[in-house]
């Protein structure tokens, strides 16, 4: 039986990784993007052909059109088809108060976060809708409960690029139901990845955890078995849904 295949943006670590994992274990070949590191990204490639799945790297900016294309145009080459694109790249941007941002603060996290998650879903669409000869298939965008919460006091530019992820979400999703594709997001909340230290604030998931009602931060695991449900056909009637996977937060 022929494996579907999956496009996992930003996949060489934390929710990326574990996604593109999780995947391999039930059955997907996978393609990965990553946009520096090499070691990780071929690191977490071996573990996932070590579950029995293809994996392709393409290295690129989720930012830039021409990188996101020339990912599109290799997952053609190599496997022929896309059932599923999980738009999981960004960035937080620096931490900052909004009084304190710059206008390339605002672009720099807007690029990949929204106009880069964008043009991913305009690619996939055009691929996977049965009004263009396709045969359906899934989106899952990895938005964020900043996109409620606003991120006041550290990334009020990152929470607004969330939102702008949940309204993508929801418009094209009902613009295309009818053309074979769900279109879905993951809200993730306090998670445990790297994506804290990088932006300055390495104690973060413990200093704010206990402010989840449910007492802890999560796992970028718990976030991918959100993702993969949505990708799967468990979820044949989910579409236009923003799921929170935030401990209650």
């Amino acid at each position: 039986m022929t494996r579907r295949v999956m496009m996992v943006t930003g996949g060489s670590r934390g929710i990326g990784a574990a996604v593109a994992l999780l995947a391999a274990r039930r059955g997907y070949d996978l393609l990965l993007t990553y946009r520096s590191e090499t070691a990780r990204a071929e690191a977490t490639a071996r573990a996932c052909e070590a579950e029995g799945a293809r994996v392709v790297l393409v290295m690129g900016d989720a930012g830039v059109e021409s990188d996101i294309l020339a990912a599109f145009n290799r997952c053609d080459e190599t496997f022929g088809r896309i059932d599923v694109l999980v738009n999981n790249a960004g960035i937080t941007g620096p931490r900052k108060r909004l009084a304190d941002t710059t206008l390339a603060d605002w672009t720099s996290v807007f690029m990949p976060n929204v106009i880069g998650a964008a043009l991913h879903c305009r690619e996939a669409v055009r691929r996977m809708s049965t009004k263009s000869g396709g045969n359906g298939g899934a989106i899952v965008n990895v938005s964020s409960r900043a996109s409620e919460i606003g991120g006041g006091g550290e990334w009020v530019h990152y929470g607004a690029s969330k939102g702008a992820v949940d309204t993508l979400t929801l418009g094209l999703a009902r613009e295309v139901a009818a053309e074979g594709i769900r279109v879905n997001a993951v809200n993730p909340g306090l998670i445990d990845t790297e994506i804290h230290a990088a932006a300055g604030a390495p104690d973060r998931v413990a200093r704010l955890s206990s402010g989840v009602p449910m007492g802890r931060g999560g796992s970028a695991e718990e976030v991918a078995e959100a993702i993969l449900f949505l990708a799967s056909d468990a979820a044949s009637y989910v579409n236009a849904a923003l799921l929170p996977v935030g401990g209650g937060r």
